[in-house]
């Protein structure tokens, strides 16, 4: 029977039926693959063409991300739709991996080139890689960290400016980061404890923001942070909860929190108030450590509060508690301002919060009556005026530091206590170390001033109330009524005035700063050598070794070379003693090249000047050469770079008519420059002439008396064209460089000369025949 089944029936034989069944499994088969491998296609998951670029593509990866985030959609097949956006951009943006999936439909990059879409299919499944970081990383990473993550102008314009009120603990990790998996349970715990408390978090995405990143000076992942006061500090423990806490601590400045740990202990606490400038706060709980919380306050309002902790359980203290009558079963702050004895304001809770510490410190942030001891204090004390019905007066004290004083400041401080309105802040300035504010406002020593700002550039409208300040019953009196006045009548105030911006008296000086900025480089360049890893060492390495090989270079080449190599240099300067000598003349000259005016020169450096070019010349003779030419030299040296100025110099005695014959060519007034009994040789020596050769004219400088001289014995001496005082030699250029100066400036006098005259004798003869 079974041989007959294979027989034919009919024209067709049995076992047709199993071919069909075997086509139907290998179809269906066909169409799972296609359809799985469809499915997964990273195109149609992100909606773009295969021709796209990188920046379509990643925007289009934003748009699904923010649309499909399990956070944000509920959909149930959201989470998966997002793991695909994930993956397919993952694909799409590495040139690598989108290339092997446009030429094999390959999505994994561990799988050979080549395979089928089935095997590939099915290694894109098995793989280790897409197994551990796709499913498990990405839940435990994007969805807790979104809302931390930071950009780079963020992180300048918000981040950076806030680490000096609070500590930021910031992660830097990747995508696909194996060894961020291991740590995220233990970020997750301490996100949830340490920001409750007032740590700022952060976390800077490696990929996306490498120019954050190299700004903190992260290349690796995972690393963590930490920021304070601007100053960037690396965690190099095991990452476990309590480091990472003990690290937030140890990021915070030191000596923040006073401890006090007995009666008369408070006591110096308290009473510092007047030169610190600042309330006191002590905490009192029954740990003996104090806590990260407290800390934090502190660290924000340091530069108003001064904190303090008191241990309840020390047996050091019981006089304390006692006298302010505190509950030992739940922590209690006592803020503390002039009044030492009674706290200004008390506050208890059992379970003390962030937010009910900061707002307890904000409204007790001065004093009863501060001192303006920075702009910054003065600035939110006596804010400007924003609107009509939010006017703020402040109650100015300008007084002194003398003990002299002390009555009167008392007395004020009881006046401010007493008269408490909303709209008046009271405070006090030391005149010494105010001065420009005092000065501004009013010269007694000792006065009151209510004033009003109106802008932020200084502008104030105030008055001073009459009669001064001594702390008198009758003092208290007047200022009453002034101030009852000014809140009837705002037209009160009736002096305006621009107030400079005040002294900071409690910054620290210069050298405390820079030493302190010279520690945190040097920390910063130990830490840096000791925990970084040889990659990050490489370029400073580089750059020491190669300083090394050029100094140890350098001395082995001198060390070697042969000593005879520097004879040649001695055996030439014996040879040319000659060239010796004029190098060491040229070497001496004047700071500037002077060529004397001869019948030689004489026509090429004037008459045939080129256009635009200038020679000035100093007229001297015999007896005064050597002093003249060194002290022109000297005045006209920064105006030797011009390439249109020459300098020469003529020699009177050798023509002693040409400048007599010039002046008279130009039609000059002679009778004020000669002072000789010979009109037609002017004593001219220490006059300088800018001669224009191609225009014919000519600026003239006369030796001026500038009451330099004192002794007026010289035997060379001449006098002024404006008095009969005599002029030293060596005083008559004295003003030479502020008339160089108009003579670059184009603002000298020109005088206009027919025809240059010569230095022949001829020019005598023509002299004489006019």
């Amino acid at each position: 029977m079974e041989s007959n089944a294979f027989k034919r029936h009919g024209g067709e034989t049995v076992p047709w039926k199993c071919h069909v069944v075997v086509a139907i499994f290998l179809l269906m088969l066909t169409v799972d693959v296609v359809k799985a491998t469809s499915e997964y296609d990273p195109y149609k998951i992100l909606g773009v063409s295969r021709s796209a670029g990188q920046a379509e593509i990643k925007r289009a990866y934003k748009k699904l991300v923010r649309e499909w985030h399990p956070d944000k959609n509920k959909d149930p097949k959201a989470e998966d739709m997002f793991i695909k956006i994930s993956k397919s951009y993952e694909i799409l943006s590495n040139e690598e991996r989108r290339a092997n999936f446009d030429r094999y439909g390959q999505m994994d990059e561990n799988q050979p080139f080549g395979q089928s879409h089935h095997q590939g299919f099915h290694g894109f499944h098995r793989s280790f890689y897409f197994d551990e970081s796709f499913f498990h990383f990405p839940r435990s990473r994007d969805f807790a960290d979104s809302k931390y993550m930071l950009h780079h102008a963020q992180f300048n314009s918000e981040i950076l400016p806030d680490s000096y009120k609070r500590p930021y603990l910031i992660k830097v990790t990747s995508d696909w980061c194996f060894a961020c998996i291991h740590i995220e349970p233990v970020w997750k715990e301490a996100v949830q404890e340490l920001e409750p408390l007032g740590v700022g978090i952060g976390v800077v995405d490696l990929g996306y923001e490498r120019r954050l990143a190299n700004q903190l000076g992260a290349y690796r992942t995972p690393s963590i942070i930490g920021l304070v006061n601007g100053r960037v500090t690396f965690f190099h423990q095991v990452v476990v909860q309590e480091h990472l806490r003990q690290f937030v601590e140890d990021l915070l400045p030191q000596k923040l929190v006073e401890k006090v740990v007995n009666d008369d202990n408070y006591l110096a606490f308290l009473e510092s108030w007047h030169a610190e400038n600042k309330p006191g706060l002590l905490l009192f709980d029954r740990v003996s450590d104090v806590p990260l919380l407290y800390k934090l306050t502190a660290f924000s309002f340091r530069d108003y509060v001064r904190f303090g902790y008191v241990e309840q359980g020390d047996t050091h203290i019981t006089q304390l508690l006692q006298q302010f009558n505190i509950n030992t079963f739940a922590p209690s702050m006592l803020l503390f301002k002039e009044d030492t004895q009674k706290p200004a304001d008390i506050i208890q809770a059992r379970g003390m919060k962030r937010q009910i510490m900061n707002e307890f410190v904000s409204n007790n942030k001065f004093l009863q009556v501060p001192r303006l001891v920075s702009q910054q204090i003065f600035d939110e004390l006596c804010p400007v005026k924003q609107f009509h019905r939010r006017r703020k007066y402040c109650v100015l004290l300008i007084t002194g530091e003398d003990d002299a004083f002390l009555p009167g400041n008392k007395a004020f401080l009881d006046f401010a206590s007493a008269y408490k309105k909303d709209v008046l802040r009271f405070a006090y300035v030391y005149q010494r170390k105010q001065q420009p504010l005092c000065q501004a406002l009013l010269q007694n020593q000792a006065a009151v001033v209510i004033l009003e700002r109106r802008s932020q550039a200084g502008r104030v409208l105030f008055r001073s109330v009459s009669g001064g300040w001594n702390g008198s019953e009758e003092d208290k009196h007047r200022l009453h009524e002034q101030l009852e006045l000014l809140q009837r009548d705002p037209s009160y105030l009736t002096t305006d005035a621009t107030l400079p911006e005040l002294n900071n008296e409690m910054a620290p000086i210069f050298i405390v700063q820079w030493l302190s900025a010279v520690f945190d480089y040097i920390l910063q360049i130990y830490d840096g050598l000791l925990y970084s890893n040889w990659r990050e060492m490489m370029p400073i390495l580089s750059l020491i070794f190669s300083a090394l090989f050029i100094l140890f270079g350098t001395v082995i080449i001198q060390a070697f070379s042969e000593p005879g190599e520097s004879k040649p240099q001695n055996s030439k300067q014996k040879e040319s003693p000659t060239t010796q000598n004029e190098e060491n003349r040229s070497s001496r000259k004047d700071f500037v090249e002077v060529t004397e005016l001869t019948d030689v020169t004489y026509t090429s450096n004037l008459v045939k000047l080129k256009p635009g070019h200038i020679n000035v010349v100093l007229v001297l003779t015999n007896a005064s050469k050597n002093t003249l030419l060194r002290k022109f030299a000297k005045e006209v040296f920064s105006f030797s770079g011009s390439q249109t100025l020459h300098f020469s110099f003529l020699n009177a005695d050798k023509h002693r008519h040409w400048m007599a014959s010039l002046l008279r060519s130009a039609c000059f007034d002679q009778q004020s420059e000669s002072h000789s009994d010979d009109e037609d040789s002017p004593d001219c020596a220490g006059y300088v002439l800018a001669l224009n050769g191609h225009k014919k004219y000519f600026c003239l400088f006369r030796p001026v008396f500038t009451g330099d001289n004192h002794s007026g014995s010289s035997s060379e001496t001449s006098f002024s064209s404006d008095s009969r005082r005599p002029i030293e030699v060596h005083h008559k250029l004295d003003r030479l460089g502020l008339w160089m100066e108009r003579l670059m400036e184009g603002t000298l006098p020109r005088i206009q000369v027919p025809v240059w005259p010569t230095l022949d004798d001829a020019a005598n003869t023509n002299a004489s025949a006019s």
